[in-house]
């Protein structure tokens, strides 16, 4: 069986207070966009679980892969069978997309089709919430206020349909999420996006603010010149997603993109 995990991006992010777990509040809308990898699962022959991994390299062991954690949650409530598992790996890693979630989440996903194994979707986000803060949006990949640390999901009506979306990856630049974190002060904000995302898209680029941008942009201004570079070739709304160092930018479909960025991985989607 095979599935095509995808990655989202955040429609504004607010980082509003240090918890006492560790962890951040925030709030933040989850978006989903359409750039895949690719997770094939096989019966197994001998051993219990078996990933290969393409494309993209993963760094990191066995253990520390949130696929292979996925299956382990599954495996200590349910029978499985031994498992072949192969990752193509395409969405890049350090960008905040979203995309390692994403993989966990489509690896529960799978199994519970796959086996017949009934959970609930309910079940599966509480399964999803101990693998990830943004693991449980990818269940339903559905627009959602996002609080908490991410895993407290409220739908929200938002449809960019009409408008094609624009992924863009440096090569050379990955921000670490506790890093990103250490860069930013918590406050409460102002106003809630789900007031602002309302506004029309023009009023977006005044108002739909991520805390993480400026100061992920002081320690690499690459990012900034991005942003700036998709605002110069017509994007209504460009904005870096999660902690970086991805951007994305948001244009007409109509309009004919022409992006020369050597440097990057560019995503030219819907």
């Amino acid at each position: 069986m095979i599935v095509f995990p995808h990655c989202k991006i955040n429609l504004g992010l607010h980082v509003v207070r240090k918890r006492t777990d560790g962890f951040h509040d925030i709030e933040t809308i989850f978006y989903p966009v359409f750039w895949k990898d690719i997770l094939e699962v096989n019966d197994g022959i001998k051993d219990n679980f078996d990933l290969e991994i393409s494309g993209l390299t993963i760094n990191g062991d066995l253990n520390s892969n949130l696929i292979y954690k996925a299956w382990k949650l599954i495996k200590a409530d349910y029978i499985l069978p031994p498992i072949q598992a192969h990752l193509h790996k395409i969405l890049p890693m350090g960008a905040g997309l979203g995309g390692g979630s994403s993989d966990a989440a489509f690896m529960l996903k799978l199994l519970n089709s796959k086996y017949n194994l009934g959970i609930s979707n309910e079940k599966m986000r509480e399964y999803a919430a101990q693998l990830g803060s943004d693991c449980p949006f990818f269940i339903e990949s559905k627009p959602c206020l996002a609080t908490g640390r991410g895993e407290i999901l409220t739908p929200i009506s938002i449809d960019l349909s009409n408008y094609q979306i624009v992924v863009v990856m440096p090569k050379n630049i990955s921000v670490g999420t506790a890093e990103a974190y250490s860069w930013v002060t918590p406050h409460e904000p102002k106003r809630s996006l789900t007031d602002i995302i309302h506004l029309p898209i023009s009023e977006w680029k005044d108002n739909l603010i991520n805390d993480f941008e400026t100061p992920v942009i002081k320690h690499h201004p690459r990012i900034g010149e991005i942003k700036n570079q998709l605002y110069q070739v017509g994007a209504h709304y460009a904005s870096m997603s999660g902690s970086g160092a991805a951007v994305f930018g948001i244009f007409d479909k109509r309009v004919s993109i022409d992006l020369d960025f050597e440097d990057c991985i560019v995503w030219n989607g819907n």
